[in-house]
């Protein structure tokens, strides 16, 4: 059920969203005014990547290649590492996993994983927070001899490329899994990211608050939300809905409005009503051009936060632009089919009018004759 609605929050500043984005609260971020600039194209993510970058031995059956640099130190042994990871059969390039898909990140314990994961783990073992690599994996630390029939469907001794980002790890007690956790020690560890996340926003350091969201909205699984109910739910929520809506702002600085639009639908999926996750969804579908699903978001937010001038300023930038496109569209039609044609007033013949008297005078002689005939 959703909550009720929630007070208007104060959008006053005419380029930054204040309230609703949560410059004024610790729980959430700021994010800029729209510009209706389209997004590129996704990269095709089927295919091997391509990289140029050199290749790194970790291991007579692992090698490295950087795709993108991460920042701070290499998660140690019995870390909880989260990440994201695309894997294909190198000698069919047949992907047979993708946890981007999900949208949701993994957890592997460095010294604690499965043995198919041997090399994987290797290869993480490497990276730094934030950092991107393809990983070229030799099939006695993957799938081995027999392979796996079921899932992941993977050929006997198939040697695997792997495209790994880590998002972040944590230095946890003995490796302890989120599995292991109480609902209080996973909550507090997804407020601790959450607070890191706005303190790396605050610094401009977009992607790496992102990272930080990422992580503590890794806590927050559906597996775990499920179990939960009453207060436990609510504290839970109280930490995760944020961390979604924090993406959501992340991601439109970074142009990526499509996952935005999905980060804001995830919160509103759970309270109908809130007014930054409409206002985010909004900016984000005016982005793409899609005004009139963007006014539908804004004039929502607007029922329930009236006083807002950020949500009024919005939904004044998509009534310009619709009429700058009505007025585009007025030019080229006009180019088209040319100006109409104005009616040219009759002007008098004499030709014209000697020909009617001419016919009437014939049709008068007819009925002359034809009755003296009679």
């Amino acid at each position: 059920m959703a909550s009720p609605p929630p007070e208007s929050p104060s959008m006053a500043d005419p380029d930054v969203l204040s309230s609703a984005s949560g410059s004024d609260d610790d729980n959430d971020i700021v994010t800029e005014g729209s510009a209706f600039v389209h997004n590129e194209p996704a990269q095709d993510d089927k295919d091997l990547p391509k990289v140029e970058s050199e290749m790194e031995v970790l291991h007579e059956k692992v090698k490295k290649q950087i795709i993108k640099e991460g920042h701070g130190q290499k998660p140690p042994k019995l870390s909880t590492c989260f990440l994201n990871y695309r894997a294909w059969v190198k000698s069919t390039s047949h992907k047979f996993e993708d946890t981007w898909q999900e949208q949701r990140p993994i957890e592997l314990i460095l010294g604690k994983e499965k043995a198919e994961l041997a090399g994987l783990a290797i290869g993480i073992a490497s990276m730094r927070s934030g950092e991107r690599a393809l990983f070229h994996v030799g099939w006695e630390l993957g799938y081995g001899k027999e392979g796996n029939f079921s899932f992941p469907n993977v050929p006997p001794m198939a040697d695997l490329v792997y495209e790994v980002e880590l998002i972040g790890y944590d230095e946890a007690k003995e490796g302890k899994a989120r599995s292991d956790m109480t609902v209080e020690e996973r909550i507090e560890a997804a407020e601790r990211r959450k607070v890191e996340g706005n303190d790396y926003f605050k610094e401009k350091k977009v992607e790496e608050a992102m990272q930080q969201y990422e992580m503590a909205i890794a806590y927050m699984g559906d597996d775990f939300m499920f179990q939960l109910f009453g207060k436990y739910r609510d504290m839970a929520l109280a930490v995760k809905n944020p961390c979604h809506l924090n993406m959501a702002a992340c991601l439109i600085k970074l142009k990526r409005y499509e996952e935005a639009i999905g980060q804001c639908t995830i919160v509103l999926s759970e309270d109908e009503n809130n007014v930054k996750a409409l206002f985010r969804r909004g900016k984000a579908r005016a982005e793409l051009g899609q005004t009139d699903a963007a006014k539908e978001d804004f004039e929502k937010a607007r029922k329930y936060s009236p006083q807002d001038k950020a949500i009024v300023r919005e939904l004044h930038l998509l009534a310009a632009h619709d009429k700058a496109v009505y007025q585009k569209q007025k030019e080229i039609y006009k180019g088209i089919f040319g100006p109409r044609p104005e009616p040219k007033p009759m002007r008098s013949n004499w030709l014209v009018l000697f020909w009617q008297w001419l016919v009437a005078l014939v049709c008068r002689l007819f009925r002359i004759h034809r009755s003296k005939a009679d």
